[in-house]
């Protein structure tokens, strides 16, 4: 019996095999500013019902502003992942749709009751389809370039902070938290979400800035440190500037879309051959 089985002495020099492959830095470095951010956005809750209304928004704010640099950094090092996708839009979800709908809710919604409390809920909802249909409508292969200047509906990350320009105006000192106000600004926070699950076009500026003219490179350095200033020296003005810019400007965004769909279609029509094979002849 002995010689059927004979005794095995593993070779202690034999290299080990690897259950599995070693992934890249590259690969996990913007899941890392993703989970901060994720952090950040659980923080932001915790300080809101603690009453530190302005940590709770610096915190979401920093959180919007990794989630812009991490899909860029994502690109940048090649490092792009089907997790890395699903796990932004998760992050997303919890930073700028639940966090600053409990927030709002801590902060002046609750004077209005199960009402506040269910706008609080449209809000977060609200996020939660508007990130659901991007993630659908990115992957659609026949979508035109020049949509891709274009967001249909409000943006996640900017719906938050919009949705929390009552903090702002609070902070300035404009009385917010009171029970006569609580409806206007359950109104607004409604209105917030329609605009993020609505399919009015919003600017993205994703494209924009891909090359910029050598005489304007020195002004927008200027401009932008200029805007840096303003925002540290003067937060809650300029974020509240910035809210309701944005706001005015998206009649504008909604007639550049309308102008640009309209001459992709005629270039469409143009392109497309008669029924009969046969080009018509010119127009004199």
């Amino acid at each position: 019996m002995s010689d059927l089985f004979p005794p095995f002495a593993p070779d202690p020099n034999e290299p080990r095999k690897r259950l599995f492959k070693p992934v890249p830095f590259r690969m996990i470095a913007p899941n890392i500013i993703t989970l901060i951010a994720l952090c950040l956005g659980l923080w932001a809750i915790r300080l809101a019902f603690d009453g530190q209304y302005e940590r709770a928004v610096v915190a979401v704010i920093v959180a919007a502003f990794l989630d812009g640099v991490d899909g860029r950094i994502a690109r940048l090092l090649k490092g792009t992942s089907r997790f890395g996708a699903e796990l932004d839009s998760l992050a997303d979800f919890l930073n700028f749709g639940v966090t600053p709908a409990l927030i709002l809710y801590s902060f002046v919604l609750h004077e209005l009751g199960r009402v506040g409390w269910i706008g609080s809920i449209v809000l977060a909802i609200a996020a939660a389809l508007r990130l659901a249909r991007f993630n659908v409508m990115i992957d659609d292969p026949n979508r035109p370039e020049w949509k891709k200047n274009f967001f249909v509906g409000m943006a996640a990350p900017m719906g938050a902070m919009c949705a929390l320009l009552p903090l702002y105006l609070s902070f300035l000192g404009i009385p917010i938290q009171d029970s006569s106000v609580a409806p206007v600004i359950l109104i607004y926070v409604v209105g917030i979400a329609f605009l993020m699950v609505s399919t009015i076009p919003t600017y993205s500026g994703k494209t924009m800035g891909k090359y910029v003219p050598r005489q304007w490179v020195l002004p927008i350095f200027v401009l932008s440190v200029a805007a840096f200033g303003l925002l540290v020296s003067f937060p809650w003005e300029m974020l509240s500037l910035i809210t309701v810019v944005f706001l005015l400007t998206i009649p504008i965004s909604v007639m550049r879309y309308r102008k640009l769909d309209r001459h992709d279609a005629t270039s469409d029509a143009e392109d497309k051959p008669s029924p009969s094979g046969i080009e018509p002849p010119p127009v004199a």
